[in-house]
């Protein structure tokens, strides 16, 4: 799975004029199920992002996680993170898990984040979304399961 993470101080997505999901100091993440990952590698990249240590402590250094300063998790699903860019003008997807996979491993995932204990908000699959962040740092990380 590939996740798109952004420390943000306050984010939200909205559907349709109806907000689904929206926190204050945490993280929004964007995620994309690849062709071939399985609930394993959703499992790996929850636990990994409730120790990312991306936060400041007292003396002003990144070495607190999400789950260390009380925060948030906003997930949604872009299975946009799957473009291939190699060629031509127009990125290609098909290394992107089919829908219904990836549905269930954006499930999964969010469910992997509650169970390392985080409070976790959503967008909804397969819907055009505005996201709104204000993004603190800011700091944006790139990470693979």
């Amino acid at each position: 799975m590939r996740a798109l993470i952004q420390r943000v101080t306050e984010a939200s997505v909205t559907v349709d004029d109806r907000v689904t999901g929206a926190i204050g100091p945490g993280l929004l993440v964007l995620v994309c199920a690849m062709q071939g990952d399985t609930e394993a590698e959703a499992d790996r990249l929850a636990a990994r992002l409730a120790k990312l240590r991306i936060f400041a402590d007292e003396a002003g250094k990144m070495n607190r996680s999400v789950r260390d300063i009380g925060g948030a998790v906003l997930a949604v699903s872009q299975f946009t993170l799957a473009a291939d860019t190699s060629r031509g003008n127009r990125p290609g997807f098909s290394t992107a898990a089919a829908p219904d996979v990836g549905e269930r491993l954006y499930e999964h995932f969010m469910a992997a984040l509650m169970r390392e204990g985080l409070p976790v908000e959503r967008g909804e699959f397969g819907a055009d979304m505005e996201v709104r962040l204000l993004n603190d740092g800011p700091v944006t990380i790139w990470m693979e399961s």
